[in-house]
């Protein structure tokens, strides 16, 4: 019989902000999470990545290396951020090289089940529910669909 390897992460080489809440079993690692900051529970936030203070990050959330959340933020239930773009027709298998940043601003949120392909999202952006983000997002307003398009700008 073969011995799996198992790899056990938890919550390793966090920085923290004051006033942080997170909730297990989560993975949290080589990461900065800002002041009066909430992470749900299974949810795993990747070596790199950068919170904003008052983001909350609800359970089920994927936030993978490469990503900035600003402040004020909310990533809703489910939320996938993807830094692999298929580049070479499959997975990077490994070739970070070939992995692309995610950028968040501030004030953005992000409804229940959206995913985020490698962009940059301005400040004061809603992206809805289910929502695939697949271009930067330049202006503020909210966005929904897949590809998400423009619904309505903001003031």
């Amino acid at each position: 019989m073969n011995t799996p390897i198992v790899s056990r992460v938890g919550v390793r080489d966090v920085r923290f902000g004051e006033r942080v809440k997170f909730v297990e079993p989560c993975n949290l690692y080589d990461c900065t999470i800002g002041d009066d900051c909430f992470v749900g529970p299974f949810t795993e936030i990747q070596a790199g990545v950068v919170i904003g203070a008052r983001t909350r990050v609800q359970s089920h959330a994927f936030i993978c290396e490469l990503v900035s959340v600003g402040e004020d933020c909310f990533v809703g239930h489910g939320v996938m951020f993807i830094n692999d773009t298929f580049a070479i027709g499959g997975p990077a298998r490994g070739r970070k090289e070939l992995w692309r940043a995610t950028r968040i601003g501030n004030r953005v949120s992000i409804g229940s089940n959206a995913t985020i392909m490698p962009v940059s999202i301005a400040d004061d952006v809603v992206i809805g529910a289910g929502a695939v983000v697949t271009k930067d997002i330049i202006a503020a307003g909210t966005y929904a669909g897949n590809p998400a398009r423009l619904l309505r700008l903001h003031k």
